[in-house]
């Protein structure tokens, strides 16, 4: 096994954190953003890390640990996949414990692969959230016909609340919804930089019922909703393959979406032409699991 100089993350360790980020995309898949600056960033260095480098000098493994809004711990780690299966991950999940003492971890996985895997279900850390990532690469896009007695209507001031109203109506009856306020979930929509507000569609029945939409960020197919009684009529692969259309008329080379990895909709965007790309998840520590862990003195 392969012996690592462990120091403190650095300011300086940026191109070297990007270059680590790349390769795991290269090796497993994951969220694409992960191998950018600001995500580097925003997910190393808003709290404390550590990094391990090879004989070379090359970082090959980091962790960061940080509070978030709450006040819970969150932590993100990478380890090189040449460099995997070596205990590595295992020293960045007890230096994480550490640093946090008693209190439990929630871990942020942009991409995912087996060895992560194997490491978070041997130290008590369950899966709460994970979404496939996938891909289109818009060579070639399905003909999806609007269903009849609909209209679409790109994103404006005077159908913002219709937006609104397929979104809530899409996605009300799944456990957990949020549930924003329609203030919060406009102002976050359109305060994306990369939103696309003549790419994003709602779907308008004859009636002036809100049945559907899609909204569209850079690139990416963001969210895709259409209402229980619309649903199975080809409404949401329409909506879908219009925003590839558009997106490739706008000089795009690929497009990109997330879905849950247990959500049935993952099968209409494989027919439709999307890639598996990976996974990216995240996981919890329970904290009676922690707490009787560590008074039981077995970390």
């Amino acid at each position: 096994m392969s012996t690592l100089e462990w120091r403190p993350l650095d300011a300086d360790d940026l191109p070297q954190l990007v270059a680590l980020a790349q390769a795991c995309l290269d090796a497993d898949g994951g969220l694409p953003q992960l191998a950018s600056e600001d995500l580097v960033r925003g997910l190393f260095f808003e709290g404390d890390g550590i990094t391990g480098s090879d004989e070379t000098g090359e970082i090959v493994a980091v962790a960061s640990l940080s509070r978030d809004s709450s006040g819970r711990y969150v932590a993100t780690g990478l380890v090189h996949p040449s460099m995997r299966r070596q205990g590595h991950g295992e020293a960045l999940v007890a230096w994480c414990r550490e640093q946090a003492g008693a209190e439990p971890i929630r871990v942020v996985a942009e991409t995912m692969s087996v060895e992560a895997e194997s490491l978070y279900a041997a130290n008590n850390l369950h899966r709460t959230f994970a979404e496939a990532v996938m891909r289109h690469k818009l060579k070639h896009i399905a003909k999806v016909a609007l269903p009849d007695g609909l209209r679409t209507e790109p994103f404006r001031d005077d159908t913002a609340h219709a937006f609104y109203a397929a979104y809530r109506a899409s996605f009300g009856d799944r456990p957990g919804f949020p549930d924003p306020p329609e203030e919060e979930w406009l102002r976050w929509l359109v305060d994306d930089s990369g939103f696309r507000p003549e790419d994003s569609r709602v779907a308008i029945a004859e009636d002036g019922e809100a049945v559907g939409f899609v909204t569209v960020s850079e690139d990416w197919i963001d969210q895709v909703g259409v209402v229980p009684t619309w649903r199975g009529r080809g409404l949401g692969a329409h909506l879908v393959v219009r925003s590839l259309t558009a997106l490739k008329k706008a000089g795009a080379s690929r497009v990109w979406l997330c879905v849950g990895a247990d959500n049935q909709a993952r099968a209409l965007y494989e027919r439709l032409g999307f890639a598996h790309k990976g996974v990216r998840a995240r996981y919890e520590e329970r904290r009676v699991m922690r707490t009787a862990a560590h008074e039981a003195g077995l970390v």
